[in-house]
């Protein structure tokens, strides 16, 4: 008889998804914000693509490509049906999507405008008509903060998990904060399982008018602002989502979506602000 085989300890990757993202819901989202038939996401700095994964399996025939510029991430979508990894940096990615998606707050990583605007035009460039880009912001009155947070979660196996989300420097005149992620695996059984330093992020913190009017000088035709993914279904069957309007207030702290549209014309245009 052979032995059982080890179950596999959870890598950084792993535990990244299993604290920090939430696929499903943002999937359902993003083809509704879209407003007409997206069926080919790309996810922009994409990880694991755990995003691209939702998308596939929350959207009939749905594809998904999952862009990033290292190799192990997207080791794990080997063999994940509709889903194509490709290692490149987002800026040489010329794949065309319905939606482009980058979420988990990575266009922090442009520290001027002008890096901004570049990859705007850039992801503007590779949509297809009518097609969306969507990112998300952190922000409130404690954004500029050092400190810590720490949250427990029921890992695989049985396992216990500490995922803790530092500040670690932050700076409120240019914007730039120092943030890193740590985990603390516990086993059922043996030892205990350490990652300092998981991912570390070196952002600047964009703020919702800044990143809207980057938007609107990059070329897109609108923007819209969400404060939720939004959960009721309207008489069509479609997930309800509704932007923001002004004087609407927000949380402290709050996590926004922005969802740049890509101009269309005549009645698909209608069609799609109809349903944002």
């Amino acid at each position: 008889m052979s032995p059982t085989p080890r179950p596999k300890t959870p890598d950084a990757f792993d535990l990244y998804e299993l604290a920090v993202t939430n696929p499903a819901p943002i999937a359902r989202f993003l083809a509704s914000a879209h407003g007409g038939t997206p069926l080919v996401l790309r996810e922009d700095f994409s990880g694991s693509g755990a995003l691209c994964r939702g998308w596939v399996q929350s959207v009939r025939g749905g594809r998904a490509i999952a862009v990033d510029s290292q190799a192990a991430p997207l080791a794990k979508l080997r063999g994940v049906a509709s889903v194509e990894p490709v290692k490149a940096d987002v800026l040489d990615c010329r794949v065309k999507a319905d939606v482009i998606a980058a979420t988990n707050f990575p266009l922090g990583y442009w520290h001027t405008r002008a890096e901004l605007i570049t990859y705007l035009k850039h992801a503007l460039s590779c949509l297809k008509p009518g097609g969306v880009f969507a990112c998300d912001l952190y922000g409130g009155s404690d954004a500029f903060t050092p400190g810590s947070t720490h949250v427990k979660l029921r890992g695989p196996g049985g396992s216990k998990v500490r995922y803790t989300w530092e500040q670690r420097d932050a700076d409120p005149l240019t914007g730039r904060v120092l943030n890193a992620i740590h985990f603390e695996l516990t086993p059922k059984t043996g030892k205990v399982v350490r990652f300092p330093d998981a991912f570390v992020y070196d952002w600047r913190l964009w703020s919702i008018p800044e990143m809207t009017d980057a938007m609107m000088d990059a070329g897109f035709a609108s923007v819209d602002v969400y404060d939720s993914l939004g959960d009721a279904i309207d008489q069509d069957g479609r997930l309800y989502v509704r932007p923001l309007q002004p004087g609407d207030g927000l949380d402290d702290p709050f996590v926004v979506y922005l969802v740049a549209r890509k101009g269309v014309s005549g009645r698909r245009a209608r069609s799609a602000r109809g349903r944002s």
